[in-house]
């Protein structure tokens, strides 16, 4: 079993959004985003998987394909299809959740990493 706190050692950039790769294989990858209050991450798509976010702390602004704006908070569940068009903007406090994608093509199936994988590695 592998495990990781996520609202431990949390890392905030000044000047955008950061991603933090919590672990990635051949599988998928898991990823905590951490916004400041006003910064966002522009429209984009996860083309080969579908895209799940689970809001751990602060609130934030959705929109997915349809482009309509949502406000979602803590221990919120969100689900973009593949390939579906998302954006994100934190409000006016911290936002922080994690994302998951499976299967990705372009992720190299002999290589385990992010911060479970590294610590995996140095034991």
């Amino acid at each position: 079993m592998r495990t990781v706190q996520l609202l431990e050692q949390l890392e905030f950039r000044d000047d955008h959004a950061y991603s933090d790769p919590l672990f990635v294989d051949a599988h998928g990858r898991i990823l905590r985003f951490t916004l400041k209050p006003g910064q966002s991450i522009a429209e984009h798509n996860a083309p080969g998987s579908p895209f799940y976010i689970v809001v751990l702390q602060g609130h934030g602004v959705f929109s997915g394909g349809d482009g309509k704006e949502q406000s979602v908070g803590p221990n919120a569940l969100l689900v973009f299809d593949p390939a579906e068009n998302h954006a994100i903007r934190a409000l006016d406090e911290s936002l922080v959740f994690v994302g998951f994608l499976q299967g990705i093509p372009s992720t190299r199936t002999d290589k385990v990493g992010g911060d479970i994988g590294r610590a995996e590695q140095q034991t």
